[in-house]
């Protein structure tokens, strides 16, 4: 069935997967990116600071983690056919950033 524009919708019984899965998903998506956002753009003031690194690292730790359980989670077969494999995306890229991060701290 599609909804006129051609977008396949799914059927009833898999309405509520998408809500069920997706909205938590997204929330694990949003907290990703403040973790990216925080090691990218909070990092250490100076070379003398040394918590500043090692906040950094954990925001990178953190995100790296939020983004292997959003490629876990999408991975589940009833939630990538429900979702589809554009939801890869966003653990994906939030992931390689953070591993961006951690690599050019010095």
């Amino acid at each position: 069935m599609t909804d006129g524009s051609g977008t396949t919708v799914p059927s009833g019984g898999r309405r509520w997967v998408r809500w069920a899965v997706g909205f938590p998903l997204a929330l694990v998506h949003a907290l990703n990116a403040v973790f990216v956002y925080v090691a990218v753009f909070r990092g250490p003031q100076a070379a003398w600071d040394h918590q500043g690194y090692e906040g950094t690292a954990a925001a990178v730790f953190l995100a790296l983690c939020l983004s292997l359980l959003g490629v876990v989670v999408t991975l589940v077969p009833p939630v990538r056919r429900a979702l589809g494999p554009w939801w890869f995306a966003p653990p994906l890229v939030l992931g390689v950033i953070a591993w961006v991060r951690i690599e050019t701290l010095g």
